[in-house]
């Protein structure tokens, strides 16, 4: 008889585990407590306009490269049209007056940068070989059996990543441009460890892609597999308790009345409200309090541009803007100086597009500011909550403006997300944009495992490990191979490089 097991939450951590367990013999049910599956892959359309709201581009999608293989085990990559983000420029950072591009490539990297900053060359090749040696030590992000090199992994998830930049690059300007992205990780001065940054580099670096159509198709191909090897996915479920006993899980519980038996759970939401599901002794007070304080990453205000037709040419890049002199720091404002950054990005409907359809533009915004909605829900927070958004929506759009002159001009429609909106469509705590914190102040009590005291019982999701495809990917990893063994899997993963497809194709022309 197959072992049972019951997955909570059908975001991209519940989904892929899904897979993987279910490729290995057991019988998965994936309960989600919304309509629709996805989590933070889930698109929405407002007519003709598709608009993603978690998952914007990927990287290392090339062949032989560590998400692809992923995503070809999961057998998800045949089912992905992927564009190329300008590999002269997939990010740009808008900084002091000036515009920096982050070119793909190690050697594109750094002749782009010394370009601006020739003095730097030397230290910009010492900061690559870091780059790449952090990536290549953890055997598991580099999809590589074998031990990982935990002595550089321990260092460099002890320092933050201001700190070794200091100690890196001379100019202040330049060590600013290389953490010019942050938003893709909510980065904070003093906390964040130079390791997340490394991985994270690394990883857009070696190719980086927007999903044409949209990142829901990554949730729909998971759910297509997950059903075809056998699993279920039930929406409109949402657990209500995580049933145990001296031993260990026996039954998940949901808002139904009904209960599903399991031999094996994993919870891929947010771990706090996964400890609120559960009354078993076997969690000890110390470990509830751990978690309780846990911080989490800042929240995000999003505005999402529907284009006149025709009228914006569409931007094969990222671009990160600025109003101060440095990307560090913006989640800390005041009323007049929000917003203090922000990203903005195309959607790419079709392979090659001439125009943009739609775009999102994103900038920090903290739980704080939405106090007086607090106890509501979507749909009935009142006039006042919406006027809010306007202000918030017009502001934000002057400041992008400043790199974008006349793009209101542009806009056919704008809608607006904030923090509440992503809290009660997510689950994510205050919110939060990547769930928990890692935080070199906080050493390794910040970071929560895949393990719990209860044996049966298994945490994955952008709270555990990492977020961000690659993180959360890596997670499922980790916690399916407690169960059916990480060696195993790494052997189907190798045995999935015996079947190969085209490269990604990439667009005709940069714009």
């Amino acid at each position: 008889m197959k072992k049972r097991c019951v997955i909570i939450g059908s975001g991209l951590g519940g989904l892929s585990c899904g897979v993987i367990l279910a490729r290995n013999g057991y019988d998965v049910t994936v309960l989600e407590q919304d309509a629709r599956i996805g989590g933070c892959l889930q698109c929405f359309r407002r007519g003709d306009a598709k608009f993603e709201t978690g998952m914007h581009f990927i990287g290392s999608c090339d062949e032989g490269q560590v998400l692809r293989r992923l995503l070809r085990y999961l057998e998800v990559f045949d089912d992905l049209r992927l564009s190329r983000l300008d590999p002269s420029g997939y990010e740009v950072i808008s900084l002091g007056g000036e515009h920096f591009r982050l070119a793909q490539g190690r050697e594109a990297f750094i002749e782009e940068l010394a370009a601006r900053f020739p003095a730097e060359r030397g230290r910009l090749n010492d900061y690559f070989d870091l780059i790449g040696r952090i990536a290549r030590a953890s055997s598991l992000h580099a999809l590589q059996s074998g031990t990982s090199d935990l002595g550089v992994l321990a260092e460099y998830q002890m320092r933050s990543i201001d700190s070794v930049l200091d100690a890196l690059i001379r100019d202040p300007l330049l060590r600013d441009v290389l953490v010019g992205n942050l938003p893709l990780y909510a980065a904070e001065k003093g906390r964040t460890p130079f390791a997340t940054h490394a991985f994270i580099t690394d990883f857009y670096n070696r190719g980086a892609f927007r999903i044409v159509g949209g990142s829901d198709a990554v949730a729909e191909s998971l759910a297509r597999t997950l059903v075809r090897r056998g699993g279920r996915i039930e929406t409109s479920r949402r657990v209500v308790r995580i049933r145990c006993d001296a031993a260990g899980v026996r039954a998940v519980e949901t808002e139904d009345g009904r209960s599903c038996p399991a031999d094996l759970v994993i919870s891929s939401i947010h771990p706090q409200r996964t400890l609120g599901l559960l009354d078993s002794g076997l969690i000890r007070p110390a470990y509830r309090n751990r978690i309780a304080a846990l911080r989490n990453t800042t929240a995000g205000f999003t505005l999402y541009l529907r284009f006149k037709q025709g009228q914006v040419p569409y931007m094969n890049h990222n671009h990160y803007g600025y109003t101060g002199t440095t990307p560090w720091g913006c989640e800390h404002y005041t009323e007049e100086e929000w917003p203090r950054g922000y990203l903005y990005m195309h959607m790419c409907h079709e392979e090659h597009p001439v125009h943009a359809r739609c775009g999102v533009v994103i900038s920090y915004m903290s739980i704080d500011d939405l106090t007086p909605w607090l106890d509501t829900r979507v749909g009935h927070r009142g006039a006042d909550y919406e006027a809010f958004k306007r202000r918030k929506a017009e502001r934000l759009l002057e400041v992008v403006e400043r790199d974008f002159p006349g793009l209101s001009r542009q806009i056919d429609a704008c809608y607006t997300s904030t923090p509440l909106t992503y809290r009660d469509y997510t689950g994510t705590v205050d919110g939060s944009m990547y769930g928990v914190v890692h935080d070199v102040q906080a050493g390794v009590g910040s970071r929560v495992s895949h393990r719990t005291r209860i044996p049966n019982l298994l945490l994955a999701g952008q709270s555990v490990n990492s977020h961000g495809i690659l993180g959360v990917l890596v997670g499922s990893l980790i916690a399916c191979g407690e169960a059916v063994g990480l060696p195993r899997i790494f052997e189907q993963i190798n045995d999935c490089l015996l079947y190969t497809s085209p490269s990604p194709r990439d667009p005709k022309t940069s714009r």
